[in-house]
C-alpha cells in the first residue's frame, strides 16, 4: 500500500496487513494536543483518508485503532463484542465518576448489572415515565415569556435534569439541594469529556479545574447516597427508579445493590444520559427552526394525532415523522465522538490480527456524516428514514451502539425526546437569535457550542393545513 498524504505506515502485529498511522503525533501527548484543540476536525480528517483502520495515540505506550469501515464496525460491536472490554473511553468514565455501573462494566459484571437494572427500562415504566416526562417539559415551558432569549442547550440540560430527578428521586430531594446537585452535575458534565481525552497523569495536577471537578463529583456522590440511605431508611416504596434500584438483587448471589454500586449507577445514567438528551434537544429545536417545512409537518401530525389532549406513551409509535425527525437528528448531531473498546486477546478483525491490550474505537459523528453512506450527508432530511428509501448498511447508523453493549437507556431516551419535543412546539416556536453561528463542539457530548433562540408564541395551526406523510 501507498501511505496517503498525512500518513505514515506501521505494521500492527504479528498481522502482516499494514495499518496507516495519523501524523502529527507528540511527543508525550500523543495526538491528544489535536483532539483537545478541534476534536471533530481531527476524526474527520482520519475518515477523509478512507482507510477502514488509522492509528492514533491518545499517551504513551498505548497504541488506539480507530475503526472507519461499518462493517468492521459492525464485527467488532456484535461478533467479537463478547471477547472485548469496555476500553479507555468507558474505563476512564468509571474511574472519574468513583465507581462502575452498567455503562463502564465489561464482561460479567456487566451482565450482571444490566440485569439488575433492566426492569427499570422495560415498557410499563417507560409508560410511566412519560407523563412524569410530558408534565415536567409543560412545567419549564409555563416560565418562558414571549421575547425571551434562552440558552436553549443550558435550558434543555436543566430540563433533562429535572425530569431525571422525577423519574430517579420521584421528587424526594429538596428543592435547595436539587440546585446544588444541579449545579454540580453540570461541573462533572463539562470536566469529563476533557479528562478522559487527556493522558492520566493531567487529571493528578493539581489544578484549580481539576479541584473543582473532584469537589462536584464528591458532591454528587454525596447527594445520592444520602437520598438512598434516607429511602432505605423510611422503607417507603416511592415507585421511582431509586426504589426500583433498592429491590434489585444480584441473579447469582441474591444480594441487593449496595449504597456505593447505587450512587455509581445513577451519577452515571445522570452524566450520560442527561447530556446526551440535552444535547439532541437541542439540535432539535435547531433544525425545526432552520426547516419551516419540518416543523409545519410535525405541527399537522401533532394536530391529527393528538388533537386537543396531551401526549401519551400510547401516541409514541404513531408519530411517524416525528419519530423520523428525531432519528434524523440522531445521525447527522449524533453526539458521540469517541467510543472505545479493548482486545483482551489476540484478536482477528477483518483481515487484520490485532495485538492484546489494542485500544480500537469508533466515532458515531463522523461515521453518520459520511457522503459515501449518507447522500448529501449535511442536509437535514426526515424522509431519508421513510421505508421505501434507501437505508444504510449495518454498522453505519449506531444512533445508541449495537450488540450486547446497546445503550440500556435507549427508549426512555427516544421517548423523552418525541415526548418533550411534542410539548414543546405545541406551545411555543423558538427561532434562532440573530447574528450567531451555530457550530457543533465536542465536550462530554458533540453539542451547539452557542444556540441562542428566542420565545414566540405558537399560533395555533387549522386543522389539516400542512399534509404530512402519512396523513
Amino acid at each position: 500500500m501507498i501511505p496517503r498524504k498525512g500518513l505514515t505506515v506501521t505494521l500492527a502485529a504479528p498481522s502482516l496487513t499494514p495499518i496507516p498511522r495519523a501524523a502529527g503525533s507528540f511527543p508525550l501527548l500523543g495526538h491528544s494536543p489535536h483532539l483537545a484543540r478541534d476534536t471533530l476536525a481531527f476524526l474527520a480528517s482520519l475518515r477523509d483518508t478512507g482507510e477502514p483502520l488509522i492509528e492514533i495515540t491518545l499517551q504513551p505506550g498505548t497504541r488506539t485503532l480507530v475503526v472507519q469501515d461499518p462493517a468492521l464496525i459492525q464485527e467488532m460491536l456484535t461478533t467479537l463484542g463478547p471477547s472485548l472490554d469496555k476500553g479507555r473511553f468507558f474505563e476512564k468514565m468509571g474511574h472519574l465518576l468513583g465507581g462502575d455501573s452498567v455503562v463502564t462494566a465489561a464482561g460479567r459484571a456487566h451482565v450482571r448489572k444490566r440485569r439488575q437494572l433492566q426492569p427499570a427500562f422495560h415498557p410499563p415504566e417507560i409508560a410511566r415515565y412519560t407523563d412524569i416526562m410530558r408534565t415536567t417539559t409543560a412545567s419549564a415551558i409555563a416560565v418562558w415569556r414571549p421575547g425571551q432569549e434562552l440558552d436553549v442547550r443550558d435550558v434543555m440540560v436543566q430540563l433533562s435534569l429535572d425530569i431525571l430527578a422525577q423519574t430517579v428521586f420521584g421528587g424526594s430531594i429538596e428543592d435547595t439541594a436539587f440546585r446544588d446537585l444541579r449545579c454540580d452535575l453540570s461541573v462533572v458534565m463539562n470536566g469529563v469529556g476533557a479528562r478522559i481525552m487527556l493522558p492520566d497523569w493531567a487529571e493528578r495536577l493539581p489544578l484549580p479545574v481539576n479541584r473543582r471537578f473532584n469537589r462536584a463529583r464528591d458532591a454528587v456522590r454525596a447527594q445520592v447516597s444520602a437520598a438512598v440511605a434516607d429511602l432505605q431508611a423510611s422503607g417507603h416504596e416511592s415507585g421511582d427508579m431509586l426504589s426500583m434500584l433498592l429491590r434489585a438483587r444480584d441473579v447469582d448471589t441474591g444480594q441487593p445493590l449496595s449504597g456505593h454500586e447505587i450512587s455509581s449507577e445513577i451519577l452515571t445514567l445522570a452524566v450520560a444520559g442527561t447530556e446526551t438528551t440535552a444535547s439532541v434537544l437541542s439540535w432539535i429545536l435547531y433544525e425545526l427552526a432552520r426547516n419551516a417545512q419540518v416543523e409545519a409537518h410535525v405541527l399537522a401530525e401533532l394536530d391529527t394525532v393528538l388533537a386537543e389532549r396531551p401526549i401519551t406513551f400510547e401516541d409514541l409509535p404513531r408519530l411517524e415523522y416525528l419519530n423520523r425527525v428525531v432519528t434524523e437528528a440522531l445521525r447527522l448531531h449524533h453526539t458521540g465522538y469517541l467510543v472505545t473498546r479493548r482486545t483482551t486477546t489476540a484478536t482477528r478483525l477483518g483481515r487484520w490480527t490485532i495485538p492484546a491490550g489494542t485500544e480500537l474505537a469508533y466515532c458515531q459523528h463522523a461515521l453518520h456524516r459520511d457522503p459515501q453512506l449518507y447522500p448529501d450527508p449535511l442536509r437535514f432530511d426526515p424522509d431519508r428514514w421513510l421505508d421505501d428509501a434507501r437505508h444504510p448498511p449495518k454498522g453505519a447508523f449506531l444512533p445508541f451502539g449495537v450488540g450486547k453493549h446497546q445503550c440500556i437507556g435507549d427508549h426512555y431516551a427516544r421517548t423523552e425526546l418525541v415526548t418533550a419535543i411534542a410539548t414543546i412546539v405545541r406551545t411555543v416556536r423558538l427561532e434562532l437569535a440573530q447574528g450567531q453561528v451555530v457550530k457543533p463542539v465536542a465536550r462530554a457530548t458533540v453539542r451547539p457550542k452557542t444556540l441562542q433562540m428566542v420565545v414566540r408564541h405558537r399560533q395555533a395551526v387549522p386543522r389539516r393545513d400542512a399534509a404530512y406523510p402519512g396523513a
